[in-house]
């Protein structure tokens, strides 16, 4: 008898087990995931997110969160005629060999499961733009507070719907699998050091792209062009590859990784000790000449153009030269990045070369003073001329493109400056290969069972191409996440999740300033910082900032003070109103510590 009851006893634990297991864990809280998970919830599924930050959001919290959309009624309103049929040409034209069946499925529906979902959970969109990268109309959606304008009502309606379990600062290292289905996955407590395994019905691989891991990216750089001796990174801090080599664990494929997305200014990170980071700049009123001082590229083409004519330069770099006017005028196009920090940046001794006139220039950046004067004064007079016959910059023969208009004026104010440009690695468009119900496919171009892939980590189902149409990414991962965890539902047969009733507290309390000088008591928070520990990178980030602004605790953690062992917890939802004070532009005006006299 006592064979039988072990038997017994043995299923019974399996089913128990099984219960409480996740139906989907999702590997990498970015848009693609938060989607992916507040889809799942709706639909019923036990949803576990595993990510190695801690805090959700991924790349997108760093962006202008600008979607590209099809026959919204914010295009209504401003007459912008534009349907599936033209935004399927686009797509299609500017991408050259963009995936038809993404593309057909994208601008059909970007509209109902993308604009309208978004509006539904809060998201505001306040303008359309055209924004050139091969769109015949304007069809740029930009949100009100940018990226976390996308991603914060996504977040704090997970939290509302209840059903996601969040496990941050964990980090997924490999698939569990029975009898070739993924059954699972091994991952990594970062703070803790711990090696641990977490059981589901299936996975979900939207860890981002590959952009921040630069040894794969030049190794699959584009066979059209030079590769250069040096480049930047200025994408997720977080996208190395990780879903490939995941998917790769199950016989998943992966392709089109010289499908990359960069941008001409990347301006170095001078804090990142590495010399690896860059950020995504903007000189509107400079002209670029390579290290023979010569003006060699229209400056404001699109990356399409612009990044070959860069890698061909003898180095792959150029200089961004303008005047004092110029250099007011320079910004860093980074989600929050007020402009006391862009003169942080500016400022850092060494990054700008500066003189006061253009030899002495020249000099101090190390290019040919003839050749650089030369270049300066034969920009000035086309200006004056009223037409760029070099590069078709401006004149009457140069077409009239919608949507931001680039100011001509001369290079003449001193001091003048010039600043060191490469290209800039931004967005993966390869990955991790998926059918349209983002199930990863093996070698055979079959599903393999239990996986599923969205978002970056696929490359946007390569709904872009080989080249990117701005907006194009955002939307798809967002579009990719819900179709992924629609999937599973299918599959589970999931019954629909009741409508949520719960009220999140979004009103910080009001409290004295002079509270947050007791925090210091136990958090020496400008020594914590100094040290990098795994699993607190936000921490180390934001708090750095913090310091520098001596900034007051309470203006992030008002719920916490004073202080109560029982209540001395972060609240989530609250802690969404407080993004803005790193990832919007113009930042909040934050509290800052009190003086000696309050």
């Amino acid at each position: 008898m006592l064979q039988p009851r072990l038997a017994v006893l043995f299923v019974l634990s399996r089913i128990l087990l099984a219960a409480d297991q996740p139906d989907l864990i999702i590997a990498g809280g970015g848009i693609a995931g938060l989607s992916a998970a507040l889809e799942g919830a709706r639909a019923g599924l036990k949803v576990t997110v595993v990510e190695l930050n801690t805090q959700p959001g991924g790349h997108a919290v760093i962006s202008s969160g600008g979607l590209s959309l099809i026959g919204t009624p914010l295009q209504e309103k401003l007459k912008i005629v534009d349907t599936p049929e033209i935004a399927e040409r686009d797509f299609l034209t500017w991408g050259e060999d963009a995936n038809p069946e993404w593309v057909r499925y994208y601008v059909r529906n970007s509209k109902t499961e993308i604009h309208d979902w978004m509006v539904s959970l809060g998201t505001e969109f306040i303008n359309v733009s055209l924004n050139g990268a091969g769109n015949s109309v304007a069809r740029f959606h930009s949100p009100n507070q940018q990226g976390i304008g996308l991603t914060i009502p996504i977040y704090r309606e997970i939290l509302r719907q209840g059903g996601v379990t969040f496990l941050f600062g964990h980090k997924v290292t490999g698939l569990l699998l029975d009898g070739g289905r993924v059954t699972g996955v091994k991952m990594r407590n970062l703070r803790e050091g711990k090696e641990l395994t977490l059981r589901g019905s299936n996975v979900l691989l939207s860890t981002g792209g590959y952009a921040a891991d630069q040894d794969l990216v030049r190794a699959s750089w584009p066979k059209s062009m030079r590769t250069p001796e040096r480049v930047l990174t200025g994408g997720g801090f977080f996208a190395t590859g990780e879903a490939m080599q995941l998917a790769k664990q199950a016989g998943g494929t992966s392709h089109w990784l010289d499908h990359q997305w960069n941008y001409a200014t990347g301006l170095p990170d001078p804090f990142d000790a590495e010399g690896k980071r860059g950020f995504f700049s903007m000189a509107f009123n400079a002209i670029w000449v390579n290290a023979q001082g010569k003006r060699f590229a229209l400056e404001q083409h699109e990356p399409k153009v612009t990044i070959p004519k860069i890698a061909a330069q003898d180095p792959a770099r150029f200089w961004a030269v303008m005047d004092a006017d110029g250099r007011r005028g320079f910004r860093i196009v980074h989600a929050g990045f007020a402009q006391d920090r862009v003169e942080e940046v500016l400022n850092y001794p060494g990054l700008l070369s500066k003189g006061d006139s253009i030899e002495e220039l020249a000099r101090n950046a190390g290019l040919p003073p003839d050749a650089l004067r030369a270049s300066v004064e034969r920009y000035n007079a086309l200006v004056d001329a009223g037409e760029d016959t070099d590069f078709q910059r401006f004149g009457p023969k140069v077409p009239q493109r919608g949507g931001f208009v680039i100011p001509i004026s001369k290079i003449q104010k001193p001091p003048f400056y010039a600043a060191p440009m490469y290209i800039l690695i931004r967005k993966s468009m390869g990955g991790v290969r998926v059918d349209t119900s983002c199930q990863v496919l093996n070698s055979e171009g079959q599903p393999v069972p239990g996986l599923l892939a969205a978002g970056e980590a696929t490359g946007f189902g390569g709904v872009n191409g080989r080249n990117g149409m701005e907006g194009t990414f955002l939307g798809p991962a967002i579009l990719m996440g819900r179709v992924a965890a629609r999937t599973v539902a299918t599959a589970q047969k999931a019954k629909p999740a009741a409508a949520p009733t719960a009220t999140l507290r979004l009103t910080p309390p009001a409290v004295n300033p002079k509270l947050g000088e007791t925090c210091n008591g136990c958090h020496n928070v400008p020594e914590l910082v100094k040290t990098k520990r795994d699993g607190y990178w936000h921490f180390e980030n934001v708090h750095k900032l913090a310091v520098a602004r001596k900034l007051n605790c309470t203006g992030c953690h008002a719920e916490m003070a004073p202080f109560t062992a029982s209540t001395h917890k972060i609240d989530k939802a609250l802690q969404t109103t407080v993004c803005q004070h790193c990832h919007a532009s113009p930042p909040f005006s934050l509290r800052r510590a009190p003086t000696a006299a309050e």
